[in-house]
């Protein structure tokens, strides 16, 4: 992974760059890539199983021990393989749907970005690689859900999406660098390894909070969840993608890798148990409301986002089995659900489940998969989804407290899921009794194969399950909870309360089903609260935001520069005036040194130049004033023994008054400015900077309160940055970075003025602007 990622940004960087060249020959055979990824995947998985680890380990910023480093565990592996199986369905299918598409190149370019991203979290073994790639996810999902950024509705849903999980992430990263001062490490391994380290901390509430929320925000948890339906403005296989089986598994996947440092405690489980069953009963209730195919399936994946959170609350050892095989389980099929929702919408051009019916005859293969998918989503033998649900309910069953409740609540959302299941994968194709849905376009073989082949795979999963749960499930589990060892899952264990309650679900979901003329409109009185709720009060806060920056903007940004620089100034001066020790700086005066002439005389020329420039009548004359200023300072340079201060002073000075010059003869003609009004505040403004200032030199100057860094750089600059001009050293090493931000705030201002200027030509001419 530690060059397969960089190799997918590039690649994805590069991709829209290609334009016609990539949509007309590769987009097909880049599938190769996820396959070749998934194929190692699998290869590697029989080492895993039996203990072994595989990793990776550069130093990065040694300094800070942070290390590009990466490591391949049962866990990740079973992450990597799913992310690297449905992603090469994904591109596939995409290059299928959107074959002529101009914007194609764009699409895979971002979708490699996104699973090089996944592939990362899944995978990484430092904190700080681990971040990056999480925020990178953030910014490649941005791009993916406002695909169709022509519309208002794409471009609101990926901004919501951005600015939830975004806000998220900054919490992440709190919880990030405390785990790190805590354990005093980046490494996730050693972290993992720590035990009761993160636990028996007094920051341990904190960090909890903070790794909850960037998790919660990322797996859609309520009642952060209502930007996952709206994400369904996305391309359908965008949304098999992200939406099912990689990006909002990431923040469940997060928390299974921490659960053995961070899990076990009261706290834990109450959040995890509340807001999973929270999730877990409003998004099945919000399903069978919809009418909307993917927003159906985009709700019923809260609800399993909401059930494998309520797994990992539990922290049982078989809970931790359950939530391997219901997150393998519910990718697979819900990732071929969406498929199947793109093959309807791009035959039929609608996804509206009342207009479905009778599909099966002109979509055979896709009628077909929705079968297999929805057999596995609602639970039903011998797909792997059976499996999942009966772990499911033995986990919830067998809870430590409140296993009444939540096998209850578990019950009533699997009811819901197995409606949604007969909605989204039977009904638009066995539902004919108004005549079957008109098809307006055939479906590529890659649309078709794409869902059958994973739904295949859920069945092949459940049939295989003995080798299934030796190599890929026990593994991951023992990773989440070391006591979960194998216990030999099987489709058949004879007649238990489980197969009960798991029959139960079945025959209560059937039955909704068939009633649906009256369930769905008696539900959708009370889901609408689930599907606007939580959304309605973020666009209210939204728009509140809007209105405060409006109002911000025309009181500080009204378009008058002495108001601009006043309101930075004034705040500027006065976190400096707060921080200064001002007892020390009194007796400082009484300490002064006599001054020298020559520097006494430049002083004048420096406080002479400033007035001048405060009095000129023109514009040219407060620029040769300001020169002065500049050269008086030279003079100080000098004076105090810094020579190439004062050149580098001089040679600034000399070419900011020829810029300065050259600019203001090309200004147009102005009315003479007085201060009016703004004189008296001015002045007051003016006085305390320069008392700050003055109070700032003196301070700096004290002998013993301040440790001076010129001895630091004096010893330093040859040995470290094999330099011998300290200000050039400080400049281009010590305060690299610094220079390189001041370097991009000068590009991006030279832009800016470029496109204004292009403006202004576009419009003098007649012509529109770019």
């Amino acid at each position: 992974m530690h060059w397969v990622i960089p190799c997918l940004v590039a690649a994805g960087c590069l991709i829209p760059a290609l334009g016609r060249w990539w949509n007309g020959r590769v987009p097909l055979i880049a599938s190769a890539v996820p396959a070749a990824i998934a194929a190692v995947s699998i290869w590697q998985q029989s080492l895993l199983a039996a203990g072994e680890v595989v990793q990776f380990h550069a130093p990065w910023v040694p300094s800070a021990g942070i290390a590009w480093a990466f490591r391949l565990d049962p866990l990740g592996n079973l992450f990597v393989g799913l992310i690297a199986g449905i992603g090469t369905a994904v591109v596939a299918y995409s290059a299928a749907a959107y074959s002529g598409d101009a914007r194609l190149p764009r699409l895979h370019g971002a979708l490699f970005v996104f699973m090089a991203a996944m592939l990362g979290i899944a995978t990484a073994d430092d904190l700080v690689v681990l971040f990056l790639c999480w925020e990178l996810t953030t910014v490649s999902s941005f791009l993916l859900v406002g695909f169709d950024h022509q519309t208002e509705a794409a471009r609101v849903a990926a901004r919501r999406a951005l600015l939830v999980t975004a806000t998220g992430g900054l919490a992440l990263l709190t919880g990030f660098v405390a785990i790190s001062v805590v354990a005093g490490t980046t490494s996730i391994s050693t972290i993992v390894a720590s035990g009761d380290l993160l636990r028996a901390h007094a920051a341990y509430p904190w960090i909890l909070g903070c790794i909850l929320a960037g998790a919660f925000a990322k797996s859609a948890q309520f009642p952060l969840h209502f930007w996952l339906p709206g994400a369904m403005k996305a391309p359908t296989p965008i949304s098999a993608y992200l939406h099912s089986a990689t990006m909002v598994k990431a923040g469940v996947f997060l928390l299974a890798r921490f659960s053995p440092v961070l899990g076990g405690t009261d706290a834990w489980f109450a959040i995890f148990v509340g807001i999973g069953a929270t999730t877990m009963v409003l998004g099945a209730t919000a399903a069978v409301a919809q009418d909307d195919l993917k927003r159906l399936l985009a709700y019923s994946t809260l609800s399993v986002l909401g059930l494998l959170t309520l797994l990992l609350g539990l922290g049982t050892p078989i809970a931790a089995r359950a939530f391997v095989v219901t997150w393998m389980a519910h990718a697979l099929y819900k990732a071929t659900l969406f498929l199947i929702a793109g093959n309807i919408d791009h035959a039929t051009g609608t996804r509206s489940l009342t207009a479905l019916r009778g599909l099966r005859g002109a979509l055979p293969a896709t009628a077909a998969a929705g079968i297999i998918a929805a057999v596995s989503m609602g639970g039903a033998p011998p797909l792997f989804g059976f499996l999942a649900k009966e772990t499911a309910y033995e986990a919830v069953f067998e809870a430590p407290r409140w296993a009444g409740l939540l096998g209850s609540l578990t019950v009533a959302s699997a009811v819901c899921l197995v409606f949604a299941a007969l909605r989204s994968g039977v009904q638009p194709f066995w539902d004919s009794g108004r005549g079957a849905t008109p098809v307006l376009r055939a479906l590529p073989i890659p649309m078709q194969a794409a869902p059958v082949a994973l739904g295949t795979l859920g069945l092949v999963a459940g049939m295989l399950v003995g080798p299934a749960e030796r190599f890929w499930i026990a593994p991951a589990a023992l990773a989440i909870n070391q006591s979960a060892a194998p216990t030999g899952l099987s489709l058949w264990h004879g007649f238990t309360p489980i197969l009960a309650a798991s029959a139960a679900t079945l025959a209560l979901g059937a039955l909704v089903f068939t009633n649906r003329a009256r369930v769905v409109p008696w539900v959708g009185r009370f889901a609408p609260w689930v599907a606007t709720g939580p959304s309605a009060i973020w666009d209210a806060g939204w728009r509140v935001l809007l209105q405060g920056a409006r109002w911000q903007t025309s009181q500080l940004q009204n378009g008058s520069p002495r108001r601009y620089v006043a309101t930075t100034l004034a705040a500027a001066l006065a976190v400096i005036a707060v921080g200064l020790p001002w007892g020390t700086i009194v007796g400082a005066v009484h300490e002064i040194a006599p001054f020298e002439i020559v520097a006494l005389a430049a002083g004048l020329l420096v406080m002479g130049g400033s007035l001048i420039t405060l009095r000129a009548p023109t514009p040219l004359a407060a620029v040769a004033a300001l020169g002065a200023v500049g050269v008086g300072v030279s003079l100080v340079f000098l004076v105090y023994s810094a020579p190439d201060l004062a050149l580098t002073q001089l040679v600034v000075e000399v070419l900011t008054v020829v810029l300065f010059a050259l600019v203001v003869r090309l200004l147009p003609r102005a009315k003479t400015q007085t201060m009016g009004s703004h004189r008296p505040s001015a002045i007051v403004l003016a006085t305390i900077g320069g008392v700050l200032m003055a109070g700032l030199s003196l301070l700096a100057s004290q002998p013993g309160l301040l440790e001076p860094t010129s001895a630091y750089f004096e010893l330093n600059s040859v040995a470290l940055a094999h330099g011998r001009n300290i200000v050039n050293v400080i400049l281009v090493d010590f305060r690299s970075l610094d220079t390189l931000g001041e370097i991009v705030v000068l590009t991006v201002a030279a832009l800016g003025a470029v496109s204004l200027l292009a403006r202004r030509r576009a419009t003098s001419t007649g012509g529109i602007a770019p």
